[in-house]
Order: structure tokens, then sequence, then C-alpha cells
């Protein structure tokens, strides 16, 4: 068994000979590894450290959005080449003592709603999330890492900037290379590193909340080595993470790594797939579900459009969280780390079906 050793009382750039926080092919890795030996990795949260339990919305304003996500690694795999597909299983992901959930301006499913910060601060005792803030709930432990990823090589690098950039100026939402905040600070990452905000196909923040212990995640190898790196762990989430955040925490990830040589290069298989027997993770026995439809507030029929069936199914769970007594921010909230948007029906045209699925069994009273 192999193990890295971070300083979680230090920022990334304080301690940077253990991670990164932008995807590069030029990043070294810091350890190297056999193929099915187990890897002790432990991870910082998404924001770097920069909350504590002693954080207030009024703190916000210090935040550096540059420092997302600090990944631990690379790992070099032993035997991995360029066209190989990685197998990486996940043994254990062991959770830190406290958490926390925020509304961000800007950011999150709902972000043209909810223009104000909000904090959540959570205490995880026996595989169990409560907070003051949302008196009454109890969020069980499934945890896992939000991020999982392979380096891309200098040709994917490449590409997936060109394409960003083209849907940014296309006026879509993208985080393009940031100089500032990067680590490492060597050339050229800074200028040329993608960020870790969205997945691409070498894997990365993918937020599957299944990908939890006893799981498997297979990614495409695009460089020698594959050089993998993991982060951003979470103790639960709702499928959709919709607030931008779920119960975000620093973890200590067990993993084992397999080589199946030259599947990716067959063409079958060009992005993530996973794998897992995780039964407590399906619907549950008891609860309580909104659903969403393509109609715009004017009563237009948008059809086939799953997105607006999701924000649909979503303002309707928040709206019966509002009945139930919560504030809107508290049900954003819990629709974040505990609700689970699944699509169910993507052939009635022209009204698609996403539902909102909310377990009752959270609440004291479920």
């Amino acid at each position: 068994m192999k193990s890295i050793e971070i300083m979680r009382g230090k920022r990334l750039f304080e301690d940077s000979g253990t991670g990164h926080n932008r995807w590069h092919p030029d990043i070294p890795p810091i350890l190297e590894v056999e193929q099915n030996e187990e890897v002790i990795l432990p991870t910082r949260d998404a924001l770097d450290g920069q909350f504590s339990p002693k954080t207030t919305i009024d703190d916000f304003s210090d935040l550096d959005a540059n420092a997302v996500h600090p990944l631990t690694g690379p790992v070099f795999i032993k035997g991995a080449e360029p066209g190989d597909l990685l197998e990486i299983e996940f043994l254990d992901v062991l959770p830190d003592s406290w958490a926390f959930t925020c509304i961000v301006p800007g950011l999150g499913f709902l972000r043209d709603l909810f223009h104000d910060p909000y904090m959540v601060h959570w205490k995880i005792e026996d595989e169990i999330a409560t907070s003051p803030q949302l008196p009454g709930v109890r969020i069980p432990g499934a945890p896992f890492l939000g991020i999982s990823g392979v380096a891309p090589s200098h040709h994917e690098l490449s590409r997936w900037i060109k394409r960003e950039q083209d849907l940014m100026d296309r006026g879509g939402l993208v985080f393009p290379p940031e100089i500032n905040g990067a680590v490492p600070s060597f050339a050229p990452v800074p200028s040329e590193g993608l960020r870790t905000i969205p997945p691409r196909e070498n894997g990365g923040n993918l937020d599957v909340k299944q990908l939890s212990r006893g799981s498997k995640l297979y990614l495409p190898v695009l460089v020698d080595g594959a050089l993998f790196s993991a982060g951003d762990a979470h103790f639960a989430q709702g499928d959709g993470e919709v607030c931008v955040t779920a119960v975000e925490m620093s973890a200590t990830a067990e993993l084992r790594f397999r080589v199946h040589k030259g599947e990716a290069a067959k063409g079958n298989i060009v992005g993530p797939v996973f794998q897992g027997s995780k039964s407590n993770l399906d619907i549950p026995q008891n609860f309580t579900a909104t659903v969403g439809m393509p109609i715009d507030d004017e009563g237009n029929n948008l059809g086939e459009d799953l997105t607006l069936a999701a924000r649909n199914a979503l303002l309707a769970m928040i709206r019966l969280l509002e009945l139930r007594g919560w504030t809107r921010q508290q049900a954003y909230v819990i629709c974040s780390v505990a609700v689970d948007l699944r699509v169910s029906n993507a052939v009635d045209v022209p009204n698609y079906v996403v539902s909102a699925i909310l377990p009752e069994s959270i609440f004291n009273d479920g």
C-alpha cells in the first residue's frame, strides 16, 4: 500500500508538491504505483480550506474562486499508455467531521433566482450529517469523490480550450484558463491549464454520487502513466447538486487501479463509464416527488427541453418545501444535498418529464 501525505492546515499553494488545481499534461506525478496496489489519497475540500466552522456569509467576499478545486496527485500508474482504459476502484472514502454547503451568487442551476449567499455547517457523526441551519434534517452518508480524472494530452488540451472558447464567444458560461491562483505556478500550466470546474472526456468534476464505496470508474488513458488525480469529496449529494455545492468536506480515499490494454483505442469508450452495486442510493422506500415538463412561465410549450423540465421539477420541489415551513434558501440547499433529479420520460413528445425525488427519511419525522 502506498500513500500521499498532505498538510490540510495549509492551502494548496503552500503545499504545492502534493497537488494541483488545473489540468495539464506537464504536471509531474508525485507518486508512482503498480497495478492492483492499494493507494491512500487524502484530499482537501473543494474550496481549498478557505471556509471553516467559523465562516459566515460575510466572509464570502474574500473567497478566491481561482483556487477551486485542489486535487491530490497526479499518480503515475505503471503500464498505462495512451489507448488503454484505466479502471479506478473506490475501496473507501473516509469523511472529515465537518462539512459545509453554500449558495454562491452567480453559480448553480437556479443562479438567476438565488442572488444572496447562504451558508450551512454540517457535523458528521455516525455516518449522519446534521446542521443547526437545518434543524431536524439528517443526511445519511454515501461519501464519494466529486473529481476523479486523468491528465489530458497536449492534443486534447488544445482541442478542449478551443471548443470552450467557442462556447464562451457564443455567450456560454465558461471558466477559461486563469493565471491567478493556478497551482502549480510554473509555465505553461497557469496560462494553458484547464479549469477543474467542468467535467470532460478525461473525467474530472463528474459529481456522480454513485461513485461511492465499491464502485468502479473507467477512463481512457491519454498520456503515459495516466496521471490520475482526485479531490472535491462529498459526504452526500442529491443528483444534480443544484445549488452548486453538496455536503463538501475533506476526506481520505482508498483506491486501486487496473489497466485494460488497448481498450480505449478500440473507439468504443471515449469518455467516463462507471459501475456500482450500492443499493442505498436507489429510490428510497418513502419519498415525495415533483415533476417538471418543458412549459415556460408564459405557458409556452418548449417541447423536448429536458433542461426546462428539470428546472420546473426543482422549482416545484422548492415550493413544496416552502409550504412545509422551510425558507427558500433552506429548500434550495436541501434539494442540492438530498433530492435526486431523474429523467422519467424522454419519449412522450412534446412533454418530456423530469422528476425531483425527496427521501422523507432525512427528516426526523420521516
